[in-house]
């Protein structure tokens, strides 16, 4: 057995030593984030600064929050959680009249750690009030030039995977992916009005060589196939913008015109690695609870917990323009334009 001391732990992140090699990671870090302010400025956006602390930290079912308590004067305690977004904040300043606005907001999210994922990271989010979801991914293409020129890299990097960020995104349905990569007729699980058929996706699972266990769901089935046989193939060489997602999985998004199965979200990815998640936003407030409600369901079936609604967001739902958004993993973005192989390598003060 090997000593400590034949294999000492590695320096903590603020030695002198480790900091001066991290340095350069992180000024180029701070250049990308000023490019992409004066990016958004120059497009008109508003840049905004929604607090963290919440009645919701957002109701989807597999987002995890961290609870606290708010001790009022009299000394009474509330229920409040840090936000996994700044979603709900942002979209009560679009009801209150603004039009586009960016926020890059710190966001919470509980039982996520590893190389891609931190428990406080920096989501950069942006909002376009009147205009469809099709602008966001011109601004998905901007925003990786600008993050490789202030980087002043020619290709982002992601372990062995490269991504020329120059090349104008591929972009293709969820369902043409499940085909192309997993041979899966995903359109197939669906029933008209976009209700998952948990049966048919097991039989196209099996088929393709894919476990299925029995207390799957559909929506356990779509990750599995998604995360083993979809992602690796995804923002290689260029990036890959995943459009119309089931509308099943697209709580926040509103239905497409066409095709009542599928809903206007997409997901940019580059070097494999998912980097934003888009959408036409859904501004029916009935509809929006209506979701909320069947995920916080099935959030108490899976883990035994729900969080509350913020009525005060659904309310504001209902006077809130049409407009479509996204939410960009900011330090992920700097990973993949410095080549850094883990989210704390890109990150001032990473999470003891």
């Amino acid at each position: 057995m090997a000593s400590k001391a034949e294999n000492p732990a590695p320096s903590p992140w603020w030695s002198p030593g480790r900091h001066a090699d991290r340095r350069p990671v992180l000024l180029a870090r701070n250049r990308v984030q000023a490019a992409l302010r004066g990016w958004l400025a120059a497009e008109g956006f508003t840049e905004v600064d929604p607090v963290g602390l919440q009645i919701s930290p957002g109701n989807e079912a597999h987002l995890h929050g961290f609870a606290t308590e708010a001790i009022g004067n009299d000394g009474a305690a509330r229920r409040m959680y840090l936000h996994t977004s700044p979603e709900f904040a942002m979209k009560k300043l679009l009801a209150a009249g603004e039009v586009r606005i960016a926020a890059f907001a710190h966001v919470w999210r509980n039982r996520e750690r590893g190389p891609l994922h931190s428990p406080e990271f920096t989501m950069l989010e942006w909002y376009r009030a009147g205009e469809p979801y099709e602008a966001l991914m011109a601004d998905c293409a901007a925003v990786l030039r600008l993050a490789a020129e202030a980087s002043q890299t020619p290709v982002l990097r992601y372990r062995d995977r490269s991504c020329d960020p120059f090349l104008p995104p591929e972009r293709i349905s969820v369902a043409e992916a499940f085909t192309r990569y997993a041979g899966i007729d995903l359109l197939a699980t669906l029933a008209p009005d976009g209700t998952p058929d948990r049966a048919a996706m097991a039989a196209a699972m099996q088929a393709a060589g894919l476990r299925v266990a029995e207390d799957d769901t559909w929506s356990d089935m779509l990750s599995r196939a998604l995360v083993q046989k979809v992602e690796p193939n995804l923002g290689l060489g260029r990036a890959t913008i995943l459009d119309r997602y089931p509308a099943a999985e697209a709580a926040l998004a509103r239905r497409t015109t066409d095709d009542p199965r599928v809903a206007e979200r997409f997901e940019l990815y580059a070097c494999g690695v998912e980097l934003a998640n888009g959408f036409g936003e859904l501004t029916d407030a009935a509809e929006q609870r209506r979701r909320f409600k069947a995920e916080m369901d099935e959030k108490a079936r899976v883990y035994g917990e729900r969080y509350p609604l913020d009525e005060d967001f659904l309310a504001a739902l209902a006077i809130m323009p049409a407009a479509s958004g996204i939410a960009l993993g900011f330090d992920r973005l700097v990973m993949l334009a410095t080549g850094a192989p883990r989210i704390d390598d890109v990150l001032w003060a990473p999470v003891a």
